[in-house]
């Protein structure tokens, strides 16, 4: 006798849930045990001079907490890449090499800190609410991020037991403290995987708009434009050369392309905002050097100028233990894409043109219109069969 499809589906969410918050514990364990037995590598963490402007400065910022010392362990644990987003969330964007960093994470532990933690502040003081705050929301993002990447594989995979056990790979992955602290991976996971979640349940605005925000979280949230540009690309050839229909073809290139600057949009206003802050009503002496470029584009000026960023840069043989220590997973990647390119090549090199029925049909929402069209009120991925059956 099968079991409830959908009741068996739920019960591998809940495992995914529950693995989820699990490998958060036990990775604040961890570290609180080794921060607690090592000093720290780096030592930013007690870098906060005074806000250069911060009109918004409260009172009870300056005010001794009633527990110096859970504020100051919180505090030390500010470090690497939290320093700026802490900073910027408590006095917004003063230096040029701070653009470097995107607007979404300090907005949200700007916006926890004075809302729902402000109560906080007297207690263990205004930065460590601001880092605890990170923390809350990174931690939350990502049992968030492990909810839609089920939802996600389920419906690509039509398979619970491997959508469940891709999602609980991800709860324990080996990068699993960048989720935790304070850096936007978790906010960037949760946005793609639901863009793209709602991108396959058939409701492109729902996802231009979750994508957009995975670009306020990390700059390469932009290259999700390329899943509406693929979307585009094979509805406009559905419409013009299979439907022979010129004004479908017509509204879904503008509607795509629409959906792209939606994505590319929250990239465009930040560097608008920078060129403002730094550019604006200076005189030609005054000027950096990207302000007068023909493209003024302060994001690729601040990550090469200050942080060393470019093509191949970081292939130097001082970064020869980092590439070791990430050569497990790069090997697991290379075999996984170089199996799929052996088994789907037909598939892989027409850019999904030649696919097979049965890979049309697993992604219809990619290849036929008619199917988004009926799921503007998608049934949830929970729906979705499993192979268990239990007699």
């Amino acid at each position: 006798m099968a079991i409830n499809k959908p009741a068996a589906n739920s019960g591998y969410e809940r495992i995914v849930l529950a693995s989820a918050m699990a490998s958060r514990l036990l990775l604040l364990f961890l570290i609180i045990f080794w921060r607690a037995l090592l000093s720290p590598y780096d030592t930013s963490a007690s870098l906060n001079p005074t806000c250069l402007i911060d009109p918004s400065s409260s009172p009870l910022a300056e005010q001794p907490a009633l527990f110096p010392a859970i504020g100051s362990a919180i505090e030390s644990s500010i470090v690497w890449d939290g320093v700026y987003f802490v900073r910027i969330a408590q006095c917004g964007y003063e230096y040029e090499k701070s653009y470097a960093f995107l607007p979404l994470l300090p907005l949200c532990i700007s916006l926890l800190s004075r809302t729902v933690l402000s109560p906080l502040v007297p207690v263990i003081g205004h930065r460590a609410v601001l880092g605890l705050s990170g923390y809350v929301i990174n931690n939350i993002a990502f049992v968030l991020a492990a909810r839609y990447l089920f939802r996600l594989s389920l419906i690509i995979l039509k398979d619970a037991e491997a959508a469940m056990r891709a999602s609980i790979l991800f709860c324990f992955n080996p990068a699993s403290i960048f989720y935790s602290s304070l850096y936007t991976e978790s906010l960037y996971s949760l946005f793609s995987f639901g863009g793209l979640y709602h991108l396959m349940s058939g409701r492109n605005s729902v996802s231009a708009l979750w994508l957009a925000l995975s670009g306020c979280a990390r700059s390469n949230g932009v290259l999700n434009a390329g899943y509406i540009c693929f979307l585009t690309m094979h509805w406009a050839y559905d419409a013009l050369c299979l439907k022979k229909c010129v004004l479908r073809t017509l509204q879904v290139l503008i509607t795509g392309a629409f959906h792209c600057l939606c994505i590319f949009g929250p990239f465009v206003v930040f560097q608008a905002y920078g060129y403002y802050n730094i550019c604006s009503g200076r005189l030609p002496d005054e000027l950096r050097p990207w302000c007068k470029a023909r493209v003024p584009l302060l994001y690729n000026f601040v990550q090469s100028h200050y942080w060393g960023v470019g093509f191949l840069r970081y292939f130097q043989f001082k970064q020869l233990p980092n590439f070791l220590l990430a050569s497990p997973i790069l090997s697991l990647a290379s075999f996984s894409i170089a199996h799929y390119a052996k088994s789907k090549p037909k598939l892989l090199l027409s850019v999904g043109f030649q696919a097979a029925a049965e890979d049309r049909n697993s992604a219809a929402m990619l290849y036929f219109p008619e199917r988004a069209s009926r799921s503007n009120i998608p049934q949830p991925a929970v729906a979705y069969s499993s192979r268990i059956q239990e007699s």
